[in-house]
């Protein structure tokens, strides 16, 4: 399966301006930016991304929690998660990776590469 849709769960306007400027010129997916872990639960099914990047800390629903709510849900369950997070040690990538994570990309990341990063992780799955 070729990797179009992405959706993104972030809280920060200015993160998300970059990663959807990133992904979208760069990269060439097709990006849905949410401002929060539930609003993701709310448009993930009508979007219907091939892959779902969350942001670690959100007020109220965080990524981790927003992750295991995508997982009880048969019709997003399989829908491959990368978290975006500056908490990447390798303790806490470990953490995320056991929770259900394809992987974590560190932040900040870079524009430039951005897209590539997630592709290879894509690709590498």
């Amino acid at each position: 399966m070729t990797l179009k849709r992405i959706l993104y769960a972030e809280d920060e306007p200015l993160i998300q301006a970059v990663a959807k400027l990133a992904l979208e010129k760069v990269g060439g997916f097709e990006v849905l930016i949410c401002n929060s872990g539930a609003e993701a639960l709310e448009k993930v099914a009508a979007f219907a991304p091939d892959l779902i990047l969350l942001d670690v800390v959100m007020p109220g629903l965080d990524g981790p929690a927003t992750l295991q709510r995508l997982r009880l849900d048969p019709a997003t369950s399989a829908i491959p998660v990368v978290f975006l997070t500056a908490n990447a040690q390798p303790g806490e990538v470990a953490q995320y990776k056991s929770l259900g994570a394809m992987d974590v990309v560190a932040k900040p990341f870079n524009p430039m590469t951005l897209a590539a990063q997630i592709r290879a992780i894509w690709d590498n799955a």
